[in-house]
């Protein structure tokens, strides 16, 4: 008998946390927009340790550009399998008014190494500015929860699109392709 009810009970949870997981796992960003809030100004970038491959930067720095801001960790399995997407995005549009800014959160304490994080950088061909979040400062301004997550912030400063999880590279891409054709 409490054998029986421990798996009803274990059922019910796993099936109760699958059903709030599905809409993130299946890339459905209308329920991840809890995070930084669509419309809404972008948060600063806050409490970052070190910044590679730029000058520190911020969102009053960015004004006029089209950014998407990359949260990831480079030991997150799903974040390094979106790392050739946002690298060939940056690539191909970094020249038309198109900024990436990485901001590397990590999530294990061997991740919250500079020479660790640069040694991604270089493994992984980043050469988009990378902010080092160690203490999540920047993370919990953007009132994220995911890795990876992405954020689109149109000229304005305003956050306009958001994503968790893989997937969804030709919403992404199209959001960006709009943005910048609505300043040709």
């Amino acid at each position: 008998m409490i054998q029986s009810r421990r798996t009803v009970l274990t059922t019910v949870a796993g099936l109760a946390a699958a059903a709030l997981a599905a809409p993130v796992l299946a890339g459905d960003n209308r329920n991840f927009l809890r995070g930084a809030d669509a419309r809404a100004s972008a948060p600063n970038f806050v409490g970052i340790e070190r910044w590679f491959n730029s000058a520190p930067l911020s969102i009053g720095d960015l004004r006029g550009r089209v950014v998407l801001v990359d949260f990831w960790t480079y030991g997150c399995y799903n974040c390094v399998n979106t790392l050739p997407y946002v690298t060939r995005l940056y690539e191909t549009y970094k020249d038309k008014g198109f900024v990436v800014v990485g901001i590397h959160t990590p999530e294990f304490p061997f991740e919250r190494s500079a020479g660790n994080v640069q040694t991604a950088l270089k493994r992984h061909g980043i050469n988009y500015p990378v902010a080092q979040d160690n203490e999540s400062a920047t993370w919990n301004a953007w009132r994220n929860q995911y890795w990876p997550a992405q954020y689109i912030v149109d000229q304005r400063g305003n956050v306009v699109f958001s994503h968790a999880g893989e997937g969804q590279y030709d919403e992404i891409e199209r959001t960006v392709r709009r943005l910048l054709n609505a300043t040709s």
